[in-house]
């Protein structure tokens, strides 16, 4: 799973859409709503800091 993390930008979901198509397993998480300890329980394979 690719972690995306949303900086409130117009682009986040253009990542999303892209890698999705490309076959990837994306979440998506708004940067003030997420902790550390939810990304290391999640354990993602990648992290994109949008």
């Amino acid at each position: 799973m690719i972690l995306l993390i949303d900086n409130y930008d117009s682009f986040t979901y253009n990542l999303y859409q892209y890698i999705s198509e490309l076959g990837g397993c994306v979440k998506v998480v708004r940067n003030n709503k997420v902790t550390i300890e939810d990304i290391e329980e999640m354990s993602p394979e990648k992290i994109i800091i949008s």
